[in-house]
């Protein structure tokens, strides 16, 4: 990259805008994670957001549960979650308290500490798999629900915090359909990524999930 990266960390009044605001304006930004085997920094890539409970996408649609509880803010905390009974995901909220809104980080590059990274994902083939898609993503950076409701605005005393890195400009900002998200949910362009940027994960439609007999 030949931009300089700004290491100012970002404020709360960064999440605390309207989360398809926020969403492109997080490519190229620098996530840190701080573990007790040391940190692990990752530049975003990739990312979707969700409306919160006028977005039938998102796990808020239907209102405030035990689960989705740090989507309703206040902004710049995560919000993870557990799918597919495998998997965990990282979510950045956004916007004012009470209005559930959050940004799904969907890939990225480790640009510090890969070699704790490769530890946690022995099957990708070289640095550009390691958080090439969000479960991916997690195992690289070790998130779990530990981390949900984590302050990124608490100082480097936090698990996690984002800098500001180098903001993508807009014309190499891609958009398109959610990755795996049906119904009513799958008409939004709410998935926004670095155009070329090899890190990225491949598109994919949503396919409904057989039940076993």
């Amino acid at each position: 990259m030949s931009a300089r990266t700004d290491r100012t960390p970002l404020p709360r009044s960064f999440f605390d805008r309207p989360v398809l605001t926020v969403a492109p304006d997080l490519l190229g930004r620098i996530l840190v994670r701080r573990t007790p085997e040391g940190p692990m920094e990752l530049r975003i890539t990739e990312v979707e957001a969700y409306e919160g409970e006028a977005d039938p996408g998102s796990h808020a649609h239907r209102g405030r549960t035990e689960r989705n509880a740090s989507m309703f803010g206040p902004p710049g905390h995560a919000y993870v979650y557990f799918i597919y009974g495998m998997w965990f995901s990282l979510n950045l909220v956004c916007g004012p308290p009470g209005h559930a809104s959050g940004v799904l980080l969907r890939a990225g590059e480790i640009t510090a500490g890969a070699d704790l990274a490769r530890k946690r994902r022995l099957s990708a083939r070289n640095d550009k798999e390691l958080a090439k898609g969000p479960a991916r993503l997690a195992t690289a950076l070790e998130v779990d629900r530990s981390l949900d409701g984590a302050d990124l605005c608490a100082g480097p005393g936090s698990p996690l915090s984002l800098l500001a890195g180098t903001p993508t400009p807009p014309d190499l900002v891609s958009n398109g359909p959610r990755t795996g998200v049906g119904g009513a949910g799958a008409i939004h362009p709410y998935r926004y990524w670095i155009t070329q940027d090899p890190t990225v994960s491949p598109y994919r439609a949503h396919a409904p999930r057989r039940r076993s007999t």
